[in-house]
């Protein structure tokens, strides 16, 4: 069986934002907690402050200010949100 990976994070600079169109997502926050959500459908973020972890199906990721991040369709996630967090998200 494959391990496929369903959250993909990388590190934001000028060209890769620039070329997202952030300023037209929506956004979203959360103080400290700790909840579980599934991914209904493709999700990309911008994270502009915070920092959380993200574990399930066998990964934990942990994400912070300046990561771009891709949730994958059908993630069966826990989000620990270790400091207020902050981010502009769209839907693919």
């Amino acid at each position: 069986m494959e391990n496929v990976m369903k959250i993909e994070k990388e590190r934001a600079n000028k060209e890769n934002l620039e070329g997202l169109g952030i300023e037209d997502w929506g956004r979203w926050e959360c103080g400290v907690s700790r909840f579980p959500w599934e991914y209904a459908n493709d999700e990309r973020c911008y994270i502009l402050e915070g920092e959380a972890e993200i574990e399930g199906e066998g990964e934990k990721v942990r994400i912070e200010k300046g990561d771009i991040v891709l949730f994958k369709k059908g993630l069966r996630c826990q989000w620990n949100i270790l400091s207020p967090i902050r981010k502009m998200y769209r839907f693919e």
